[in-house]
């Protein structure tokens, strides 16, 4: 067992001095008092600041396939440094984007012994893969991403209204998220002139 002491653990009422008893991994008490007990490891933070981990909830690893860009290994130990103890993977930039059963094991694959956080995985919606979408929920994916655009990935094109009405009613019904990059790119969207313009960038996003 582990007590970690500090002046500033941050709590959800305040910032107040405590000791963290944490347990097999897990915290089991946060107390006011030093426990002196010979079953403890004692950590005094001192003034260092004592909080909970961070969750980012859309990280791009890229792996397996552009792992030059980033891979599980990097992604977690610069995560850890951080403060951040849990991510959540896009379906791209890997390859193959994680759009199918077997691009998602592939993926699961790719993570053995790179693990430093808790990991979650968002996964595609793309033409043509709604008869993957039951089986990628079984495996406990977190939600599912789609564009209406071109993502700048070929192995993830845009989506059609006709293809998110074939998915929709079974990610609804197991109570996931459907994240949409809802930017329109056809002709009555585009624009011409400054790209930093922010009319210009509301243009592509209409209100309906």
């Amino acid at each position: 067992m582990i007590a970690i002491y500090s002046h500033r653990t941050v709590l959800p009422t305040g910032t107040r001095q405590t000791t963290v008893l944490v347990n097999e991994g897990k915290i089991i008490d946060i107390t006011d008092q030093v426990p002196l007990h010979d079953n403890y490891e004692f950590v005094d933070l001192g003034d260092k600041w004592l909080l909970p981990g961070l969750i980012d909830p859309h990280v791009h690893i890229n792996e397996p396939g552009r792992t030059e860009w980033e891979g599980f290994d990097t992604a977690g130990k610069g995560a850890i440094a951080g403060g951040l103890t849990t991510l959540v993977d896009m379906p791209l930039n890997s390859s193959q984007v994680t759009t199918s059963l077997k691009a998602f094991d592939e993926k699961l694959a790719s993570t053995k012994n790179k693990l430093y956080t808790n990991i979650g995985f968002w996964d595609g919606v793309a033409p043509g893969n709604e008869n993957e979408v039951a089986g990628l929920i079984d495996r406990g994916v977190l939600g599912f991403k789609a564009f209406l655009t071109h993502s700048d990935i070929d192995e993830f094109p845009n989506v059609t209204e006709d293809d998110l009405r074939k998915v929709m009613p079974v990610i609804a019904k197991n109570g996931l998220p459907l994240l949409v990059h809802c930017e329109l790119t056809d002709s009555n969207s585009r624009f011409d002139g400054d790209e930093c313009n922010y009319n210009n960038y509301l243009r592509p996003r209409p209100k309906k």
